[in-house]
């Protein structure tokens, strides 16, 4: 079995209102950074995966993305793997 290690991203999809990200561009602008806005937040997973192949830790942080660390209703997700 080899380590994987896996960073994924989960982001509101672009269609779904962010309240939390419209909330952080209005303080932009408070804080006198007006010309950054379209705030999108999201979260960060990392994890560690033991597996027998970069493809079958693929499948299973496909599948547990899926089932478990995105809602696929109101968010999308990207992921990386590499060895450790």
């Amino acid at each position: 079995m080899t380590k994987f290690q896996a960073e994924i991203d989960v982001m509101p999809k672009k269609e779904i209102l962010d309240p939390q990200g419209k909330a952080v561009s209005g303080s932009m602008k408070n804080l006198g950074l007006a010309e950054i806005d379209n705030i999108r937040i999201g979260k960060h997973i990392s994890l560690e995966i033991h597996a027998e192949s970069a493809e079958v830790a693929h499948a299973k942080v496909e599948q547990a993305c899926k089932s478990l660390l995105a809602n696929l209703i109101m968010e999308s997700y990207t992921f990386e793997i590499k060895a450790v």
